[in-house]
């Protein structure tokens, strides 16, 4: 089973590669956000929980997600593999998700880091900003400090990758085509 962990700063094209890896290996992608989002709609307990959490403005716990990620795992048993974005977060999520794998005889075959400079991810998101109408990519302000929380809170995980020699950093600067034959190069030696 092919997992991997897309990973890198807002802005770095998260979004646009990993759908160009789902169409090319066949792969689920699991978004936390989108985890949430269903298991409310779903009305499950999980779902119920972090609703509640989530209307008193609270995170929802790592045991909240890690549930929910092994009702995903559990739901579809003969995928390739799956893509996980948005998660792992940091370190304690990256050791729950690899128990987590481990008690499904699976594990992560590698994190695929977009690097893109800081400068260049505020142009991105800026650019973005005007065409999705998100508040959040059209403040410059704002932008700077999601990019400071994501390299002091989320870019540790890295490390973690890195002691598993799991860690594979891509130049996430250029062609859309020309990452994607960056990314697929790596995965084709996983």
């Amino acid at each position: 089973m092919l997992n991997l962990v897309l990973f890198g700063p807002p802005g770095a094209g998260k979004g646009t590669q990993s759908q160009k890896l789902i169409d090319q290996y066949q792969l689920i992608h699991l978004s936390t956000g989108d985890l949430l989002r269903s298991e409310i709609a779903q009305g499950t307990s999980l779902g119920m929980e972090a609703k509640k959490l989530m209307d008193q403005g609270v995170l929802v716990p790592d045991d909240v997600v890690i549930g929910m990620i092994s009702n995903k795992l559990d739901a579809n048993k003969d995928a390739k593999g799956f893509i996980f974005d948005g998660f792992p977060r940091t370190v304690a999520q990256a050791e729950a998700l690899d128990q987590l794998l481990a008690s499904k005889n699976s594990a992560i075959a590698g994190m695929l880091a977009l690097e893109v400079n800081d400068d260049e991810l505020e142009r991105r998101l800026l650019l973005r900003g005007k065409d999705s109408g998100r508040p959040d990519d059209a403040n410059p302000e704002v932008i700077r400090k999601r990019i400071v929380e994501y390299n002091t809170k989320t870019a540790p995980v890295a490390n973690f990758y890195k002691a598993q020699q799991k860690f594979y950093s891509i130049d996430g600067i250029g062609a859309i085509d020309e990452i994607f034959a960056s990314l697929c190069l790596v995965i084709n030696q996983l």
